[in-house]
């Protein structure tokens, strides 16, 4: 049997989870008119993107409850532990993000709360849009918070290029502004903050790479925790193969080694099958090598040019003489992000930033 299509993320916020918001209301707060609230809710709900529908729901939340902002915060409180799904419970903060600009403390204070159960990262970037300082100032404080869910929101919210968000122009602009947030998130213990924590340095890298090389190489990297960020953060500096960015996860000499057997398998695929690459790496030296491999995919266009797409595979180190067996599989597929066009696509290893070796694949109509 063929795989299905996975539905689409959308359909997190379908007819049956508007139900489930609307029975967990009625118990909170047994006026809830969850009648009016699913007709509000369902209405062109097929033509919505998820985060339109996230929005929707809000919108309908405070369309049918009738009190004043401060007791439909002490109902969505409760309401919280109550759903069914992290990322449905977001329609909580989208809620006090549209609502609440008028009571900061309160509103912030609540965003706090509701980031336990899904997260707070989009609602809380419309105050620091309207109010910077007080709101970083307060995510600072966080940033030292006992909850890892509070810490991470500290670093994610105010994230100059979050996805599926607004850019912050002024922190994209100048990162030192949420730099001593950072500082203190450098060694944390929760992999759930160290992932933020790196994504957050990797947006800078795109605007101000100078300034993130020049942070961690003022860290130290002797806790894994720290240098767990590091290496990630530095990520997309890596597979460009900037020079400083190899040397501080330890790669940043020339790569003594030679590529042999390089090929891709099947050669000739249709749309959603999948290859793999595979190739020997041999040391040319009698020493030991820290290596970063990658792998680009020179993707063909609709006009037939070529866009290249690097992709991590792995880092090791080599001893001197030894050769290893490397291979790595994708399915070729449509994405959101990526549309694939017929036609060869040549596919280069890369070693510390350096092509040595290159093969193809052909995706045929």
């Amino acid at each position: 049997m063929a795989d299905q299509p996975a539905p689409a993320l959308k359909e997190i916020f379908n007819a049956e989870r508007l139900k489930h918001i609307a029975t967990e209301m009625t118990a909170v707060y047994p006026d809830f008119d969850g009648q009016k609230f699913l007709k509000l809710a369902q209405s062109g709900l097929a033509d919505l993107s998820v985060m339109q529908r996230m929005a929707r729901v809000s919108e309908c939340l405070h369309a049918v409850l009738p009190l004043d902002y401060e007791a439909s915060l002490q109902v969505l409180r409760a309401l919280a532990p109550r759903l069914n799904s992290g990322f449905v419970s977001m329609c909580l903060p989208q809620y006090v993000a549209r609502y609440g600009a008028h009571a900061f403390e309160q509103s912030m204070d609540a965003l706090k709360y509701f980031t336990a159960f899904g997260s707070s990262e989009f609602a809380i970037r419309h105050f620091l849009r309207s109010d910077l300082e007080r709101s970083l100032e307060l995510m600072h404080g966080w940033s030292l918070d006992d909850n890892e869910h509070v810490r991470r929101l500290a670093s994610e919210g105010c994230r100059p290029r979050l996805p599926w968000s607004f850019r912050l122009e002024p922190v994209q602009a100048d990162p030192t502004l949420a730099a001593k947030i950072l500082d203190n998130l450098k060694a944390d213990t929760s992999l759930y903050v160290r992932k933020s924590v790196a994504n957050h340095l990797n947006d800078i890298t795109k605007d101000h790479p100078g300034w993130v090389l020049d942070l961690i190489e003022g860290w130290s990297l002797d806790n894994r925790h720290t240098a767990w960020i590091a290496r990630h953060a530095l990520r997309s500096l890596i597979k460009q193969g900037n020079q400083r960015a190899l040397a501080i996860i330890g790669a940043g000499g020339k790569p003594e080694v030679e590529i042999v057997d390089v090929k891709v398998e099947p050669p000739v695929i249709g749309l959603g099958e999948k290859i793999t690459l595979s190739f020997a790496i041999r040391s040319t030296v009698e020493s030991s090598q820290r290596l970063v491999i990658d792998y680009a995919i020179d993707y063909v266009k609709a006009n037939g040019s070529t866009s290249a797409k690097v992709f991590k595979l792995k880092a090791l180190t080599l001893p001197g003489n030894a050769s290893e067996a490397v291979s790595r599989g994708q399915q070729i597929k449509e994405l959101t992000t990526r549309r694939h066009y017929a036609g060869r696509h040549a596919v280069h290893v890369m070693v510390n930033g350096e092509r040595l070796a290159s093969t193809a694949f052909e995706i045929v109509a």
